[in-house]
């Protein structure tokens, strides 16, 4: 499969660039789902401005665009993690955005404090057990993982996921660095395997007894709940899903985000483009179509199955911040 995939637009076949006189705004996406295609469709039918679409790994769209410099023909990059966002603001690719529309909008904890990247959708990283095996009462916060009792029965993907680096750097500015080393050590001390496979595979391994405890994102649950496969439904009946730490700081979240680029040549309509992804519409989409939790408005689709929970209000930009400390935890862990 190549890197990256031209939608919409024949003349990107060619890098011809795109014409800043025409009603455009050109998108770079590390997200790759239908709903979203759907969006970006309504988006020009109700505006008259076309999207032109790039699709690639959220690093190697980062990389294309710091090289293309001021002859980026980019107006907006689309990611998943705040830990991925703030890498695209550490390489100096965002520009700050001042949109009264998007700061009603979105909640502070869930955007830039300098508005360089907005959240748009949110995932909830939970506690997935065996619901034949049962969780233990004392279990109801990341920090009980690493409890004694659960010696050898935890699936976790690998330490250079992004999401397990968010989640243990919201853990260390919860907690700080030293509660963090120890909470890593632990929970490497109650593996029942080596990391492997995603989040998918970490679920199917809970249900087939393969270990009877693992931390997954809703998104993840959500797909299997609403697939169309028996053998996919199977699986998620065999899970019982916890919320962490709702009796305290709130179970820890992953966003989806945007950024408009440093150099747009269609600035004005990646501004627009970026507050109608926040639309009541466009919101319903990201929730019921993709299994994901909107930034504004109510949970529908398959993850509402699940129930509400209380979110860690923490600021989505700590994560990207604590990055590179929670590499070293996990390296000092040997959580490979």
């Amino acid at each position: 499969m190549n890197l990256f995939r031209l939608i919409f637009a024949a003349a990107l076949l060619s890098w011809a660039p795109f014409s800043v006189a025409e009603q455009v705004v050109n998108v770079y996406s590390a997200r790759h789902y239908d709903t979203d295609m759907a969006l970006y469709e309504r988006f020009t039918e109700e505006t008259g401005i076309s999207v032109n679409l790039i699709e690639g790994g959220s690093d190697a769209l980062i990389e294309r665009i710091v090289k293309e410099g001021k002859f980026s023909p980019a107006d907006m990059m689309i990611t998943v993690d705040a830990g991925r966002l703030w890498r695209a603001a550490q390489k100096d690719i965002f520009q700050a955005v001042e949109s009264p529309l998007l700061n009603q909008r979105i909640p502070d904890h869930l955007r830039h404090p300098d508005g360089l990247w907005f959240g748009l959708s949110k995932r909830a990283r939970v506690i997935v057990y065996n619901k034949s095996q049962g969780l233990n009462k004392t279990v109801s916060r990341y920090e009980d993982l690493t409890q004694p009792a659960l010696q050898g029965q935890v699936c976790m993907r690998s330490s250079g996921n992004i999401y397990n680096l968010s989640l243990l750097a919201s853990i260390i500015e919860a907690n700080g660095a030293e509660a963090a080393q120890t909470w890593a050590n632990g929970l490497v001390a109650n593996f029942a395997r080596k990391p492997q496979s995603n989040d998918t595979g970490q679920l199917r391994a809970v249900a087939a007894g393969e270990c009877g405890i693992t931390v997954a994102n809703t998104y993840y649950l959500g797909r299997i709940l609403g697939s169309d496969k028996a053998a996919d439904r199977a699986v998620a009946e065999k899970l019982g899903v916890l919320f962490p730490n709702q009796d305290g700081r709130g179970s820890h979240v992953n966003i989806s985000g945007a950024g408009i680029t440093k150099y747009a040549p269609n600035k004005a309509n990646a501004i627009r483009f970026l507050e109608y992804l926040t639309s009541d519409y466009a919101q319903k989409l990201f929730a019921k179509g993709n299994n994901e939790y909107p930034v504004v408005g109510d949970v529908t689709g398959p993850v509402a199955a699940l129930g509400t929970f209380k979110e860690d209000q923490m600021s989505a930009s700590v994560l990207g911040e604590r990055q590179a400390e929670a590499v070293k935890i996990f390296d000092r862990a040997g959580w490979l």
